[in-house]
């Protein structure tokens, strides 16, 4: 047995992920790596199982990665922000394997899970930094009101769905425009292809630093999206007399935003320590998880991109 653990992390809503996990369990323990189990907040189906009833299940919470070697999911995109959320409080590496539908966030398919198991078993894997938001909420006194981080995005949005929510963009200490609008969202190149896309914001590549801003159905003649330096805070603030808003970071991390409040977003201080398993690239992902149509293409003339003989 070697001091190698891993931390499994499954999405236990369909019973082929249950068993996916349960292969990948046996794999690693057959290795002399130990497992551990996150568990749900119903932790029935896990102890109930043949299999992943026999390894320690943790809640949710930073002890549940401590001492691990890596975070392994197994599930789709919202299993990889919740594992992430995990990953991130210990500085560890996060590896997803895609069981669930789209699975952008996702390095590896359930049909190759064996070979992506192997691979961690072999540490034949290489880790990139992704880019993450620090976030910052203040009440109408400038008191704190508390603050957060986010891998894909902040999405401030108004909760009152009879009306608008009043805000002011700000960039750098300066505003931008004011919005009678559902919500802004502030993303990281990873993110966007998430929400902020599905509100209109532009696909950009995760090796570009740079923070996004879309605004979300916004009443307004300069409505655009806006791509701003990494550098930049970005900050979003409530006038007084409009209605309570909420700032969601990835879906699930939730901060309140009274009426006449301000968040403010900018580069976060620690990356999500991604673990890649192949050279593929950004672009072929693209293709391939929105099934974009490239029939026809011919690609560059080699020549052209290697150079004639001779020369």
């Amino acid at each position: 047995m070697t001091d190698r653990e891993v931390l499994l992390v499954p999405h236990v809503g369909r019973r082929a992920n249950l068993e996916a996990t349960a292969d990948a369990a046996e794999l690693l323990d057959a290795a002399g790596i130990r497992v551990r189990v996150l568990t749900p907040s119903d932790p029935t189906v896990l102890v109930e199982h043949p299999v992943l009833g026999r390894f320690p299940r943790f809640a949710h919470c930073a002890e549940a990665a401590d001492g691990v070697e890596l975070v392994l999911v197994l599930g789709g995109d919202g299993t990889f922000l919740r594992a992430a959320d995990i990953a991130h409080m210990n500085d560890l590496p996060v590896l997803g394997i895609n069981l669930g539908h789209v699975g952008f966030l996702a390095e590896w398919e359930s049909d190759s899970l064996e070979l992506a198991i192997a691979r961690v078993i072999e540490q034949d894997y290489r880790i990139e930094d992704r880019m993450t938001l620090d976030v910052t909420v203040l009440g109408p006194d400038q008191e704190s009101v508390g603050t957060a981080w986010a891998l894909n995005e902040v999405s401030v949005e108004n909760l009152n769905r009879s009306g608008v929510l009043d805000a002011t963009l700000e960039v750098d200490g300066r505003p931008v425009s004011t919005f009678g609008c559902d919500g802004m969202l502030i993303s990281t190149p990873t993110g966007s292809t998430a929400y902020a896309f599905s509100a209109g914001g532009p696909v950009l590549w995760p090796e570009l630093d740079a923070i996004l801003v879309v605004p979300n159905n916004a009443h307004a003649l300069f409505a655009k999206p806006l791509v701003v330096s990494p550098s930049s805070i970005v900050a979003v603030e409530s006038n007084s007399d409009t209605s309570a808003a909420v700032a969601i970071m990835d879906g699930f991390r939730e901060l309140p935003m009274p009426p006449g409040s301000r968040i403010e977003v900018e580069r976060g201080r620690r990356p999500v320590r991604w673990v890649r398993l192949d050279e593929s690239t950004f672009t072929d992902r693209l293709v391939t998880k929105f099934r974009l149509p490239v029939e026809g293409w011919r690609g560059p003339d080699p020549a052209k991109r290697h150079g004639a003989a001779g020369t």
